[in-house]
């Protein structure tokens, strides 16, 4: 109360409309205070009388900026009552001397009781002391100007967002943007390079010392006491600075990151700062924001427009914000050198969080990481948020287990290479991609789909889908080169042909080098590494993967042939088909003939220009390629799988199954098959079926019954080729299982 200026009213509150326009005298300062009227005044609250503290709250001071208040300071920032309270409170910590104010309010008669009031209470959660409002010069960055120009460029489209619905984010924050305080009252941070002035009052007396007001800035004292000596006129001697305690505000120092890197900017400007604020921040922004546009200029290729990028947070498992009151914050350190639980735990209770978020944070970590959790590296944690969050609206959930996927997926790249090294063997000499001609039909399909995954990454990148360009790259990785071309590659590098084997790693070659640099953005560490080990590379090559050409569809159009990848999608459909029937009978090291039949010659051709990969990949002992228009047929003990509408697949189940436990299996599962079939076709014969059940519904139920249908013919078919089998063994004299 001791602060208080004023004394607010609502303005139709009647009890007291006829103290507007008056004055009231403070019981201690004898200062006298304006009756004021602010519809922010509650009338049912209190009195509906409210005192007007503008130096010691937030909300009084708002009030106070608009009726033209002054600010009167009474607590000091050591805790202690200023000179503004008077002598008899001067010097006296904050809470005895509100004891003291009580005691003379009781003494003089003005006190009229107390009543429960609840309130947030404002605690340090590092000493528990009470945290009291104060005023403070502070330094600001205007920021109006700022957020008009970004506006301006998101509305007059030279600023794109993606994704588009960040907009209206964009649009809300500029609007409200208010000056940006950038100063903290920490022990700890960038310590802001700003100094105030402090000259002898007049010549002769040393002792007695004044500040004028002025304030310089400069990378160093002596920097700032020049500026200061030309701005005054004096003598650099005959000044002394002193710099301001505070610190920058976290956000704005890690905008320090870029000088640090590219360098600092040549000048900074010399405006005074006025009203407690600065415009050397403003100036600051301004070279950091320029030089990092002149950097994109240099990097990136020119556009009509600028682009921004913004990626969503960061999540828990479980979707939730990490956050210290929940305990669940992950330190990316942790994920990529591995921790034990114990570790984990210690860390927490050497920090320097409340005991009860320690507390909360230690159940946390037993709940998700009772074994604490593995070494998984960087590159598997850098790669798990791309190909995580397709939809980039949704927040991006840290689950270990999608960072075990992530890690091996490193492992089978490791592999990949060692195969690959140990193929190329002493010696080799890689030629360029633009010299790579395929032979095969297999190697014109591998290096087609390099070609177009390197033609995805690029649209990828064009359309700001870095998910997209990971999802397309593992895929090549996985799918077509490792699960594919590799093991096709084994019989021809075992094999005497040295034309064949020569070709083969001229492919193998290319293809782990460009795919390496495809995968490099994402997974820097790894790749670099792998890449490093490649053989062949002459003085003129790059140093590094991360300065090496990313491959284009330019420079590899050479290699499109969409031709062949539609040719192996036939024979993909085919081995699909085998591979089925494989697990369905637990075919697992097995080696059993394969027939495909095949009437239309021009599939047929297809399946014989890719038998040997068709014999690998089916892991079949013999591969045979049958017309249906020669006679030629797949002998009796064979299952029948489709592979497509003219391409039917059998598998020689002859001494690898045991027919009849194999007719006790299918029996079984055919009663079940027909027991759900009849149970789904009453129902949909039932009666009221048609006008209670929804058209999706119905859909539904016609695709399971086609499913079942389909099956029911597959086990009818399985079943008559296992009793021909049966049969055939009752009457050999020798039976193999």
């Amino acid at each position: 109360m001791l602060g208080d200026v004023a004394v607010a009213v609502h303005p139709e509150d009647p009890r007291y409309a006829h103290l507007h326009g008056k004055r009231l005298r403070h019981p201690f300062t004898g200062r006298l205070l304006p009756v004021i009227t602010d519809r922010l005044v509650e009338q049912e609250m209190g009195t509906g009388a409210v005192k007007v503290t503008p130096a010691h709250s937030h909300v009084d001071y708002e009030m106070a900026r608009g009726h033209g208040l002054p600010c009167v300071s009474v607590i000091a920032e050591d805790g202690t009552m200023t000179a503004a309270c008077g002598e008899w409170l001067q010097g006296l910590n904050r809470f005895l001397a509100r004891e003291k104010v009580l005691a003379a309010l009781k003494e003089i008669g003005l006190h009229r009781g107390t009543k429960e009031h609840p309130m947030v209470l404002p605690l340090c959660s590092r000493s528990g002391d009470v945290i009291e409002t104060l005023l403070k010069h502070q330094w600001f960055v205007r920021c109006e100007a700022m957020a008009r120009a970004a506006l301006e460029a998101m509305e007059s489209g030279h600023l794109k967002f993606t994704p588009k619905f960040h907009e209206k984010t964009w649009r809300t924050w500029l609007l409200s943007a208010g000056d940006w305080c950038i100063s903290r009252q920490l022990w700890w941070g960038h310590q802001i390079p700003a100094y105030q002035v402090v000259r002898p009052k007049s010549p002769g007396v040393g002792e007695q010392e004044e500040s004028d007001g002025l304030w310089v800035v400069g990378r160093t004292e002596t920097e700032a006491r020049k500026k200061a000596a030309e701005v005054l006129g004096k003598p650099e001697e005959s000044l002394e600075l002193v710099r301001d305690a505070d610190v920058l505000d976290t956000w704005f120092s890690s905008g320090i990151f870029p000088f640090a890197a590219l360098g600092w900017p040549r000048e900074v400007s010399q405006s005074q700062p006025h009203e407690g604020q600065s415009s050397w921040p403003h100036d600051l922004l301004f070279f950091w924001v320029a030089r990092m546009v002149m950097l994109g200029k240099q990097l990136t290729r020119q556009l009509p427009f600028s682009q921004v990028f913004l990626h969503t947070m960061v999540r828990d498992a479980h979707g939730r914000k990490m956050s210290k009151s929940l305990g669940n914050v992950i330190d990316p350190l942790d994920v990529i050198r591995g921790a034990s639980l114990q570790v984990l735990q210690e860390k927490l209770q050497n920090s320097n969080l409340d005991p009860r978020e320690i507390a909360i944070a230690m159940k946390g970590q037993r709940k998700d990481f009772p074994q604490g959790i593995p070494e998984y590296g960087t590159d598997a944690l850098s790669t798990v948020y791309q190909p995580a969050h397709a939809s980039l609206g949704k927040g991006i959930n840290l689950d270990l287990a999608t960072v075990e996927n992530a890690n091996r997926f490193c492992n089978k790249v490791w592999n990949a290479l060692k195969f690959t090294l140990a193929a190329l063997g002493e010696g080799f000499a890689p030629l360029d991609p633009e010299k790579v001609f395929p032979q095969s039909p297999l190697e014109k399909w591998i290096l087609s789909r390099l070609y177009h995954t390197a033609e995805d990454c690029a649209q990828g990148f064009e359309a700001y889908e870095p998910h997209s360009v990971t999802s397309s790259v593992h895929l090549f990785w996985l799918r077509d080169f490792c699960s594919v071309y590799l093991e096709c590659t084994k019989p021809i590098l075992r094999s005497e042909d040295v034309a064949r084997i020569l070709s083969t790693r001229q492919v193998l070659y290319s293809c782990a080098d460009l795919a390496l640099c495809l995968l490099s953005p994402f997974m820097p560490f790894l790749t670099e590494e792998l890449w490093q080990r490649l053989p062949g590379r002459g003085p003129q090559a790059p140093p590094s993967i991360s300065v090496a050409r990313y491959p284009s569809k330019d420079h590899l159009a050479h290699w499109c042939h969409p031709e062949e990848e539609a040719n192996f999608l036939l024979v993909q459909d085919v081995i699909t088909a085998i591979r089925s029937l494989r697990e369905a009978y637990q075919l697992t090291k097995a080696r059993p003939a394969v027939f495909v039949v095949c009437p239309e010659a021009a599939p047929r051709g297809v399946y014989e220009n890719y038998q040997e990969a068709l014999k690998t990949l089916s892991f079949a002992g013999s591969l045979h390629l049958l017309s249906a228009l020669e006679g030629a047929e797949p002998p009796g003990s064979c299952v029948i799988g489709r592979a497509n509408s003219h391409t039917n697949v059998y598998v020689d189940l002859q001494g690898w199954v045991d027919p009849q436990s194999e007719l006790l299996r299918l029996t079984s599962r055919q009663q079940k098959l027909d027991q759900q079939l009849s149970d789904l076709m009453g129902r949909v014969e039932g009666a009221g079926y048609q006008e209670q059940v929804s058209s999706k519904a119905k859909a539904a139920d016609q695709q399971k019954i086609s499913a079942l249908r389909s099956e029911l013919e597959q086990i009818e078919e399985a079943v008559s080729t296992f009793q021909k089998m049966t049969r055939i063994q009752g009457s050999s004299p020798h039976r193999t299982v």
